[in-house]
């Protein structure tokens, strides 16, 4: 049974309130002022608020804010009950983080929505969804039922790419957005000279050609490559944008859960920039290392082409594989089964990747 607190002053409107929703089934606490019911709402711990604002000592502005302050209660939805239909006083309970307004008198069927609709967003907020193909499609569902329409609630199915295999081209049509359940996969741009600037390694849990959709240019704006096998989901562009532009709760949870690090990118770009070879190499094989891309269940290391590696660092190959001999004759990094790289002294690596 969901919990609700009424912090009301006027007896009748509060007996009625109350009346209203134990008959739909809630847990009801009331309280006949604001001093009380910031008690209450810290020790009934409610799943939402319903609060008056015009009240003597404490008024509803208080409530909000001394309850927003507190970590216990700050994520409880709130709802401002009023007579005062005044446009600024809609904003200034709205700006101050009031989830909702209602204005007295409301009808049955208005209170009950709106507890539902705000109760719903604040269920779907609180969810945590796994980066892999079940947390995806878990999502996807629960979105589906959130809005209302059927959107990507079946489960799909993943798709397998073989070694050096492209997912998607620099310049093809941008039809779908790639989630990366197994694998690596680097994505790059060719350069007029013909060489390969790649933009970044992903591995379980990244996705791949957001941006692309996202820029609405119409293709992709790189090339996505399979390093070793992988598997992949796919999510079309039509599913895609109904999720970022058809509501803002979803549309946040949604770039949350599908956004790369996008302050690594700036580092990656200043680094390009500022930093030296060695410096950029340790940084780019530290990265490998933290995605656990460096080590497999055998511990065999990564097989990451050596074009692949100077593209990620920004130099010519052959000055990248001087970089990693460098490495290696210093004991940093080996070579495992296959001449696959393994990392041997992160911390050595971490020395020169900070102080060159």
């Amino acid at each position: 049974m969901r919990k609700v607190l009424l912090i009301e002053d006027n007896k009748d409107v509060l007996e009625n309130t109350a009346a209203i929703l134990e008959f739909a089934d809630y847990n009801v606490s009331t309280a006949k002022n604001g001093a009380i019911g910031i008690e209450k709402a810290r020790q009934f711990l409610p799943d939402i608020i319903l609060c008056d604002i015009m009240m003597p000592e404490v008024d509803g502005y208080t409530v909000l804010e001394t309850l927003g302050q507190d970590s216990i209660t700050a994520s409880i939805p709130f709802v401002f009950l009023t007579a005062k239909s005044d446009i600024k006083d809609v904003r200034m309970g709205m700006s101050c983080g009031a989830d909702d307004y209602l204005i007295k008198p409301f009808e049955e069927k208005e209170l009950l929505d709106a507890l539902d609709m705000r109760l719903r967003k604040s269920d779907f907020l609180k969810q945590k969804f796994s980066k892999n193909a079940m947390g995806i499609n878990t999502f996807f569902k629960e979105a589906s039922e959130y809005l209302g329409m059927e959107l990507l609630s079946k489960n799909r199915e993943l798709q397998e790419f073989q070694d050096r295999e492209e997912i998607y081209q620099e310049g093809e049509t941008a039809n779908h957005l790639y989630f990366i359940q197994k694998g690596n996969v680097k994505v790059f741009k060719v350069t007029e000279g013909g060489k390969e600037l790649v933009s970044g390694i992903y591995g379980e849990g990244d996705f791949v050609g957001q941006l692309s959709i996202l820029n609405n240019c119409g293709t992709y704006l790189e090339t996505a490559s399979v390093i070793e096998y992988a598997e992949v989901l796919s999510i079309p562009k039509e599913d895609f944008t109904k999720l970022v532009y058809g509501n803002k709760v979803i549309s946040n949870k949604f770039l949350d859960l599908i956004s790369n690090d996008m302050v690594h990118l700036q580092e990656q770009l200043m680094d390009m920039a500022f930093a030296s070879v060695k410096q950029r190499a340790a940084k780019v094989l530290l990265e490998l290392s933290e995605k656990g891309m460096m080590e497999d269940a055998m511990h065999q290391g990564i097989n990451i082409p050596r074009e692949d590696f100077a593209g990620m660092i920004g130099t010519a190959t052959e000055t990248a594989i001087r970089a990693l001999s460098e490495f290696k004759r210093q004991g940093l990094v080996g070579l495992g089964v296959k001449k696959k790289l393994v990392l041997l002294d992160e911390n050595g690596l971490r020395q020169i990747a900070d102080f060159g």
